[in-house]
């Protein structure tokens, strides 16, 4: 019979100075039975052995033979449940995903803090010895690669990538709240291709973009003859979106009306097309995003309390890029790898000085703001070093606009480039609104095709 007083801790590392550091750490502390293991294998067979008295597991990701992530897999399937903290020192979104979805309980990036990583296994002690079990993390794993989509190692953000983990497996609403710009559509993305709904379609529908008459349409569908103009029977995305997500953005711009029919959905899994009577049965996983404080919302009867408990069964609440300063340096390096100035360019590089810049500036438009200026600065950089000359940072009022002319005209900055260069960016700009499609921005532009198809071709444009 095993000393409930005593806490048995597995301490998995291939170099034996890491794991010395680690009994030292604990042997410290106490009230501690220490077991180590020297590489995945050996771990796998001392978890085996000791299953039944094993109650936390310290282990490296990375080791020769078998890697933590491996020997996570192996337990999972042999149905060995053992709370488990990775520990790496090549911590990214792809990682912290994977792992949580593999089932580990935690993980630490080296150099980690001591007294972090004591309070992560006392909490996992503390909850054994309380009945309180973790929950299972038993996502089938689909091989899904988000290729790093979700760029940054902040805290705040390690914690979006354990709770995406945590409930990509589930069919539970998930509502993701923040300001515009924070990313809350991709990780509606990341969660619906990191699901069991993955094999099924993703409809996206933004509620804020459609007039309050179109919207009960074009998310119930509608039979012929339901209202003028509807000649024949429609689909709507909830039933588009059967056997897969359905993602509604901005749900806080719906009616009353329009609320009361999405709970019918959300509690009966059924609904009526528009001027039908006959119901329509729907397995669908629903995800909602809205910029709005929904609970304020719900105090002063601007929206349903019923729905919003609902939709909010799982919450994820996107930081401000003010909030994660410190991503901003990954965030645009991602962004120069992705936007170059041609095909052929490679990234452009950043001067220490407009770094600086990013990093003191308040970002109102988040992440994507932040993708912009740095699209804009490549085009204004011509794909070389980008100064702080060529930042030009919410260029939205007159007296922004003048500062930035000012500074052009400082740096004696020929009129024929600035041209050259904004109508370079006004092609991408128009390019990017209309999605690529050419005949609806030379419109936008003023242009012929063909004159904007000369110019694609001389500015290397994709």
């Amino acid at each position: 019979m095993k000393d409930i007083a005593q806490k048995h801790l597995l301490v998995v590392d291939d170099e034996k100075e890491n794991r010395d550091l680690l009994v030292a750490i604990f042997a410290e502390e106490g009230g501690y039975k220490i077991t180590e293991a020297k590489n995945g294998t050996e771990a796998l067979a001392q978890v085996t052995r000791l299953k039944d008295e094993l109650d936390v597991v310290l282990m490296d990701v990375k080791m020769p033979d078998t890697d933590g992530i491996s020997v996570l897999k192996e337990l999972q399937d042999n149905k060995i449940n053992v709370p488990i903290i990775l520990m790496t020192a090549f911590s990214t979104s792809n990682l912290a995903i994977k792992a949580m979805q593999m089932g580990a309980a935690d993980y630490i990036t080296k150099p980690f803090d001591i007294d972090d990583l004591k309070l992560k296994v006392e909490r996992l002690f503390e909850r054994k010895r309380l009945e309180a079990e973790v929950a299972e993390l038993r996502t089938r794993f689909t091989g899904f690669e988000p290729g790093e989509k979700i760029i940054g190692n902040s805290p705040k953000m390690h914690e979006i990538y354990k709770l995406i983990g945590q409930v990509s497996s589930s069919d539970a609403t998930v509502l993701i709240t923040g300001e515009t710009g924070t990313g809350k559509e991709l990780i509606a993305d990341i969660i619906h291709s990191s699901s069991k709904y993955s094999h099924g379609p993703l409809i996206k529908v933004n509620c804020a973009a459609l007039p309050e008459t179109l919207l009960e349409s074009e998310l119930f569908g509608h039979e012929a003859g339901a209202f003028t103009g509807a000649v024949k029977q429609r689909k709507g995305r909830f039933e588009m979106a059967h056997k897969g997500t359905i993602f509604l953005d901005e749900v806080g711009e719906m009616s009353k009306a329009t609320q009361k029919k999405l709970l019918r959905v959300l509690q009966e899994r059924e609904f009526e097309r528009v001027g039908g009577s006959l119901p329509v049965k729907v397995d669908v996983r629903v995800i909602s995003a809205t910029n709005r404080n929904l609970q304020r919302e719900v105090d002063d009867e601007e929206f349903r309390s019923d729905l919003y408990f609902r939709l909010n069964v799982i919450s994820i609440h996107m930081p401000t890029l003010l909030e994660r300063k410190e991503d901003i340096p990954l965030l645009v390096e991602y962004f120069l790898d992705k936007h170059r100035y041609s095909q052929s360019s490679p990234p452009a590089r950043i001067s220490k000085e407009a770094m600086e810049v990013l990093m003191r500036y308040n970002w109102p438009g988040n992440v994507r703001e932040l993708k912009h200026a740095i699209e804009r600065a490549v085009i204004y950089s011509r794909g070389g070093v980008i100064t702080t000359q060529n930042l030009m940072l919410s260029p939205r009022s007159a007296a922004s606009t003048t500062f930035y002319v000012d500074k052009l005209v400082q740096a004696k900055t020929p009129l024929e480039q600035v041209v050259h260069d904004l109508e370079r960016a006004m092609i991408v700009e128009a390019l990017r609104h209309a999605d690529n499609d050419e005949g609806i921005a030379a419109e936008t532009l003023g242009l012929s095709v063909k004159l904007l198809k000369e110019k694609i071709g001389n500015y290397q444009l994709e």
